[in-house]
């Protein structure tokens, strides 16, 4: 990954409409994604990650801020004049043009030689992996081949950025998770920057370099996938990343204890406080374990790879465990059976609500 911005966002707000019913879809949204990165915006709908997007894009103005392309402010520039290059949901692939003859258009348009667009043209259809289909119309060809055949439109005139919306949400879980790979692939193979949008939360711990979690047109983290998925900065970002479970607590001299009473560990903040713990992060052991928490299984559910195995505490909170599944292995233990349950060393976070 090349050193340096490729792209900014310095201080973005963005408002859709006039007065007091005005929607304020970016509020003072701030982010740098570095040359070569594959960067994710993720989110619920509605959080403002889409529009982030089409103002990188040019299609729409901010209301405050600045758009930075390579160091350049492109904030008033039209979407033509910027070195970028966007897939859609819909792959708005032209249904009377050949494969070849879509990833060729764009490059026709900017007027590049002949040789050059067939020279380019082909080669994007190696890299994508369509050479053999080039004389097809895009209405002979499955989902994921449409997609490879945007995306390859998108790269040919080697854009700055390529910015992606959402463009896996249309194809089924299987192929989904191919064109997870082959994103990843293509994004590495070329060097371009990718900024990505997805509410699902998969798909940007599969890809991303980094993602920036956004709610309610704010940013709220910008981290790796681990660091998001570890480190939450806050309860939302610890909830929609992956399955938490979240425990009142009290911290006091210098520890951490449940409502009923338990002590979990160390922490350095006092005060009425939530922790989170992620379901594989939770061991079981005997229910005579003095150092492990007493809980109660109220049910199991079997996933294949695992098993989610919902618990009760004595002070009635509900949490989830989850056991890898392991050939041969004995059923786990039964709804009404007392179980103990250790956290993993370092697998405790206190979150701000």
């Amino acid at each position: 990954m090349t050193q340096g911005p490729a792209v900014e966002a310095q201080s973005v707000v963005k408002h859709f409409g006039d007065g007091p019913d005005a929607v304020r879809a970016l509020d003072d949204v701030s982010v740098t994604v570095a040359r070569g990165e594959f960067f994710t915006l993720l989110g619920p709908s509605g959080c403002g990650k889409t529009t982030l997007l089409r103002c990188i894009a040019g299609f729409e103005t901010p209301t405050a801020g600045r758009i930075l392309l390579g160091g350049r402010d492109i904030t008033d520039d039209p979407p033509n004049r910027r070195r970028v290059n966007t897939v859609f949901q819909s792959y708005a692939l032209f249904p009377h043009l050949t494969v070849a003859q879509n990833v060729a258009f764009g490059l026709q348009m900017l007027g590049r030689p002949k040789a050059e667009v067939r020279a380019t043209t082909d080669r994007m259809l190696a890299l994508v992996r369509l050479d053999a289909l080039a004389d097809r119309r895009p209405d002979a060809l499955s989902g994921g081949q449409q997609q490879r055949v945007a995306l390859a439109r998108a790269l040919a005139p080697q854009p700055e950025v390529l910015l992606l919306d959402e463009p896996l949400s249309a194809l089924d879980l299987k192929l989904r998770k191919e064109m997870q790979s082959e994103l990843k692939r293509l994004q590495h193979e070329t060097g371009i920057t990718f900024v990505f949008v997805t509410h699902d939360q998969e798909e940007a711990l599969t890809m991303s370099d980094r993602i920036g979690v956004m709610s309610a047109g704010r940013l709220l983290q910008v981290a790796p996938p681990r660091d998001i998925y570890n480190r939450p900065v806050n309860r939302f970002v610890a909830d929609f990343i992956g399955e938490t479970n979240f425990l009142p607590a009290t911290a006091h001299a210098g520890q951490i204890r449940l409502r009923s009473g338990e002590v979990l560990g160390p922490t350095t903040v006092s005060g009425a406080i939530t922790v989170a713990i992620r379901p594989e992060q939770l061991r079981l052991s005997d229910p005579g374990d003095h150092e492990a928490i007493p809980a109660t299984v109220e049910g199991s559910t079997y996933l294949g790879t695992d098993s989610h195995l919902h618990l009760r505490l004595p002070d009635g909170s509900r949490v989830v465990a989850r056991i890898p599944s392991l050939p041969q292995a004995e059923p786990g233990p039964a709804p009404g059976m007392p179980v103990g349950l250790r956290v993993a060393p370092g697998a405790l976070q206190v979150l701000e609500d």
